[in-house]
């Protein structure tokens, strides 16, 4: 878990006060920032503490975050730097963020990223490292998760080291996200909730902040008596729970698709999650025509037609990805998950986007 937390209107403010009492001698601290600030440095950068030879790096998020990506921000603090940095602070959405977790643990362990997507495969402590979500919904901020595709998956980086050491959660920073982003990253929350849930591996734990999570979206998402201040409030806190719920059980079916989408199209997470759960009435019944509600009422319109054009061999890669998530499909369809579910059948839905 996150040991360390703090939330509210410009909590992030705080920053300095934050880090200080973690810096080692002249090591620097390394700003991991969602380039989408680079031309509005009033809202960020003029608030970072830079000090000696801390340094602000921004990063293009067009694309997933790749194993690839994270090997070269570590060559390049490796090659620019002779000490290892005081920490990572990661501040962005959920590509930054998952970055920013994979960027600490490989500035400790030797190779590359891709040789720790998996299970408990990280060795060695990571250097200290901050999240700032500036997008809330991904509960990228609270798992021991950083999703990375690699050269040849699309798996996360599960381990007890890959935590945040601290989280600074200020809905002020969440204030001017545009409305689709918005909505699909909150529905990345959403879909959170209904696959932990509606999963096998359930707990009582995980149950407790499900709930309260999914309550959270369906008065975000289904109501108009907020404001906007209180939106971005209980979204953050939406996004935590979520991913306190999916930390202690799993996700499930669209995730498990979503990756394979990410993975050959290159679809971006949240709205691919959007693309492949508005079609698993079948897995989710209940989850599903309440998500089509929120569709609806937030005027929402999905990409049709995203596997038109598919060839068969990318389908076989897509299909071959989401079959590889082996505890998701368990959360999902229980301990016999592979008589449920095949290639085949996983095609057609594919087909179905």
């Amino acid at each position: 878990m996150v040991p360390k937390v703090v939330f509210g209107k410009g909590a992030f403010n705080q920053i300095c006060d934050i880090i200080s009492p973690e810096r080692n001698g002249v090591a620097p601290f390394i700003f991991l920032v969602d380039d989408v600030f680079k031309n509005n440095t009033s809202f960020i950068e003029d608030r970072i503490p830079l000090s000696y030879t801390d340094e602000i790096i921004y990063v293009s998020t067009v694309e997933e975050p790749k194993t690839s990506q994270v090997d070269e921000i570590v060559a390049k603090i490796r090659n620019d730097y002779q000490y290892v940095p005081s920490g990572i602070i990661g501040i962005g959405g959920g590509s930054i963020l998952d970055l920013s977790k994979a960027v600490a643990i490989m500035l400790t362990n030797p190779g590359s990223a891709a040789d720790y997507q998996g299970w408990d495969l990280v060795k060695n402590k990571a250097v200290f490292h901050v999240g700032v979500p500036t997008i809330s919904g991904t509960g990228a901020e609270v798992s021991r998760t950083t999703v990375l595709t690699g050269p040849e998956r699309k798996l996360g980086i599960n381990s007890d080291f890959t935590p945040f050491d601290q989280v600074i959660l200020d809905p002020e920073l969440i204030k001017d996200v545009p409305k689709d982003q918005w909505f699909y990253t909150g529905m990345d929350c959403y879909i959170h909730c209904i696959e932990s849930l509606d999963g096998t591996y359930l707990n009582a734990f995980s149950q407790s902040y499900g709930e309260k999570a999914l309550d959270l979206c369906k008065e975000i998402f289904l109501e108009n008596n907020l404001s906007k201040e209180e939106v971005d409030a209980k979204l953050m806190m939406a996004s935590w729970h979520g991913g306190m719920s999916i930390a202690y059980s799993q996700v499930g079916v669209a995730h498990a698709m979503s990756y394979g989408l990410a993975y050959v199209l290159g679809t971006k997470h949240g709205i691919g999650n959007c693309i492949v759960f508005d079609k698993l009435e079948k897995y989710y019944p209940e989850g599903v025509a309440v998500f089509k509600k929120m569709k609806e009422y937030h005027n929402i319109n999905l990409p049709t037609g995203v596997c038109a054009n598919v060839t068969e061999e990318q389908l076989d890669i897509m299909t071959k990805v989401a079959l590889s998530l082996e505890p998701l499909w368990e959360n999902a369809l229980g301990c016999d998950w592979k008589s449920k579910i095949n290639e085949d059948i996983l095609k057609e839905l594919y087909r179905s986007l």
